[in-house]
């Protein structure tokens, strides 16, 4: 294979895999035509396939093509044995219809298990081509050729990428319903002001009613000077000082600690005197 046609078919195939998720080992079902063509040709399908292909491949046949193949009698038969290499494709046709009825009715409307179709049917070919993401792949003599995609197929593709570009639908409902976001307001230049960690932080106020706690304790203390009063010198007063009730006059009390001296001086004088 030419470098060019190479490189194209390496362009398709990463079309079909990006966009509708085409992956090796590529599943490639081929018909009764095609095997026809490449016992004729003497053409190892499953070689060329996985050249055209860049990859690794799996060839597929459906029962209904090889029963096709066996209505044609034993002219055909080394076409039989090559169609029986290839892995059974299930159709669930309880009859067999035309190949290319069932080839078609195996890929759907969508190609949903995404099948590169092998065929030399001109009417199966024209119908895959109205199917997006459907490859097709056909002989042309002795050569391979993978078919450049169809409109439809090319328009999917588009559509794919314009669906890329817009949030989806969960996405969509995190987003914000506002249309416009208002625009960020620019700072305005001017003066700063003081550092809030070296400015001196105010002190509470006090009520000017309530005495603090030094001045209570200056109010207790004895001031300068003064004479710290006894316990017997605060009662004496109310002691000594007695009116006496006949005369009104006031006379003063002896305290007891001098009365109790003086008996004690007399004693000893009269000791002495003895």
């Amino acid at each position: 294979m030419r470098q060019k046609r190479a490189k194209a078919y390496r362009k398709l195939m990463s079309l079909y895999s990006l966009t509708f998720g085409f992956r090796q080992p590529y599943q490639v079902l081929i018909d009764s035509h095609m095997c026809k063509e490449a016992v004729a040709h003497k053409i190892e399908l499953a070689k060329q396939l996985g050249a055209v292909l860049q990859g690794t491949v799996k060839p597929m046949i459906t029962q209904c093509c090889i029963h096709e193949l066996y209505l044609q009698g034993e002219e055909q038969r080394p076409t039989v044995d090559l169609a029986k290499m290839f892995e059974r494709r299930r159709c669930n046709h309880r009859e067999p219809i035309p190949g290319d009825d069932c080839v078609a009715g195996v890929v759907g409307e969508t190609n949903k298990h995404r099948y590169v179709v092998a065929t030399q049917s001109q009417e199966l070919r024209q119908k895959l081509r109205a199917i997006p993401g459907a490859p097709i792949v056909h002989l042309n003599r002795s050569v391979m050729i993978l078919e450049p995609p169809s409109d439809v197929t090319l328009r999917a593709k588009a559509l794919e990428e314009e669906k890329a570009l817009h949030p989806s639908a969960p996405e969509s409902a995190t987003l914000p319903t506002s249309g416009v976001e208002d625009p960020p307001r620019k700072k305005k230049k001017g003066p700063k002001g003081p550092n809030p960690l070296s400015v001196k932080k105010k002190k509470p106020k006090t009520d000017a009613a309530k005495p603090s706690k030094k001045e209570e304790s200056d109010d207790t203390k004895p001031q300068v000077g003064e004479k710290r009063k006894r316990a017997d010198d605060v009662e004496a007063p109310a002691s000594t000082e007695v009116r006496s009730e006949t005369t009104g006059h006031r006379r003063r009390r002896r305290r007891k600690h001098a009365s109790n001296a003086s008996t004690e001086a007399e004693v000893v004088l009269k000791n002495d005197d003895d």
